[in-house]
């Protein structure tokens, strides 16, 4: 999930006239995440996971290379081979309950689009790697959202030092329910980082203790220069 807070930016780009107009932006945006929901559609009705994963992984690589909306600043996208995401391994797909917990908000800040908040609705236990708690967007489209923070964040050739995004609904990044009621599936092969790992414009909700864990998690999208 990311929100794009930039004034800077769109000064800039109303000054250039090979930037998009708003509607071709917009268009653009409607794009990426018409092909980030079929995608997820794709992952939750596969029976192979690894190529599933696979298909994930080359879809982003193929959004980032050539799509008008990829979040790459420009003097990283000549040099751009694919995102370092490491290959799938079944130990870390989890289908886990969303117990009840204390209701509580969050807000975050994001510049010129104001706040946004979130809902908690519950919390997941994952076993071997710790509680996270489970938020719901509290405005327009609502949505679960499920950050991660592991103990590779922000070391080199780790994580995203913010932390990583398992589950964003609202725009498609949802893995769905699990095989018993009131379950879900958190498959952290598929944790992936936020717009603004990659363009300081976009300002993203981050993960927050609650979703911040002691383990190393070393699957999922990684972070590095080299994108």
């Amino acid at each position: 999930m990311g929100v794009d807070a930039s004034a800077e930016a769109t000064a800039d780009a109303a000054a250039d006239t090979t930037a998009p107009t708003p509607a071709q932006g917009a268009l653009d945006i409607a794009s990426w995440r018409r092909t980030i929901h079929g995608l997820y559609r794709d992952v939750r009705e596969a029976t192979d996971l690894a190529a599933a994963h696979d298909l994930w992984r080359r879809t982003r690589d193929e959004l980032f290379s050539t799509h008008p909306s990829t979040p790459l600043l420009p003097e990283d996208r000549p040099d751009f081979t694919g995102l370092p995401t490491k290959p799938y391994d079944p130990a870390w797909r989890f289908e886990v309950a969303v117990e009840p917990a204390e209701p509580r908000r969050m807000v975050v800040e994001t510049g010129t689009d104001g706040d946004v908040l979130f809902d908690l609705v519950g919390v997941a236990d994952v076993p071997g790697v710790g509680s996270l708690d489970v938020w719901k967007l509290a405005q327009y489209a609502g949505g679960l959202f499920i950050p991660i923070k592991d103990a590779l964040a922000g070391k080199p050739g780790g994580t995203y030092g913010g932390g990583r995004y398992l589950i964003d609904s609202v725009k498609g990044a949802d893995l769905g329910a699990g095989g018993e009621p009131g379950t879900i599936v958190l498959d952290f092969n598929f944790a992936y980082n936020p717009s603004c790992a990659y363009d300081p414009a976009w300002a993203c909700p981050l993960a927050q203790p609650g979703n911040t864990v002691a383990v190393e998690i070393p699957v999922g999208e990684r972070y590095g220069r080299a994108h």
